[in-house]
């Protein structure tokens, strides 16, 4: 049923393995104890955040956001059994291969249009990812035919208020800018597709994303 568990990774809430699962390529992620929290608190909101992010994957899908499928959860170890995806690349590393290329940027705007509208879309059904930056997006395919999956919702949540929204969009906007120097051309094709998306409400997303952006210059100056 199962192949062992092997350690590829680990963040500041979970490790990461990989192994087969019923015959498919796995990949697990395990949330562990917080030792400085009360165990039953612990307890309490680790399950109540593995739930969130099997949640707001599981939504995405259902609106045509690609996200890994979902094959188990066990709740008891609060591990999240999902698809492997093998052999596909972050934005992140997509990225920093094409500008170590010296290529034009306008190459990468098919990219933009598409994290922007998939983003739009997420935010129309109300679902924040909670962590958008290009390592939490992986790319398979070539130049315009290609596939986009938002990974690691581990922060992610549902009925997102346009604050959320917007600092979804500013974490976006930080993570790219700063790891991608001179990116300003795809972050702005990003926004556009994705306020082509959320018409809706774009004026109020806007307002938020602006007074967002000055909290975070104002905590730049103070240090």
């Amino acid at each position: 049923m199962q192949s062992p568990k092997v350690l590829i990774g680990q963040g500041a809430e979970a490790k990461i393995y990989a192994c087969n699962f019923l015959g498919r390529p796995t990949i697990v992620k395990e949330r562990f104890k917080k030792t400085y929290r009360h165990p039953s608190l612990d307890s309490t909101l680790t399950l109540a955040r593995t739930k969130a992010e099997v949640r707001c994957m599981t939504r995405c899908r259902t609106h045509g956001i690609r996200t890994p499928v979902v094959y188990f959860v066990d709740m008891e170890n609060h591990a999240i059994y999902m698809e492997h995806l093998v052999n596909w690349v972050t934005v992140k590393d997509f990225i920093i291969r094409f500008q170590a290329g010296d290529k034009s940027l306008l190459a990468l705007l098919p990219l933009a249009e598409k994290i922007g509208g998939a983003v739009g879309l997420m935010h129309s059904h109300g679902l924040i990812h909670g962590d958008l930056t290009t390592s939490n997006m992986l790319l398979s395919g070539a130049s315009e035919d290609f596939e986009l999956v938002f990974i690691d919702f581990g922060l992610g949540s549902i009925e997102g208020s346009p604050e959320d929204k917007a600092v979804d969009l500013y974490v976006l906007e930080k993570a790219l800018l700063s790891t991608h120097p001179s990116t300003e051309p795809v972050l702005e094709a990003i926004l556009n597709s994705y306020f082509k998306v959320r018409a809706k409400d774009s004026k109020e997303v806007t307002r938020k994303l602006d007074e967002v952006r000055m909290r975070g210059r104002k905590r730049t100056m103070v240090g």
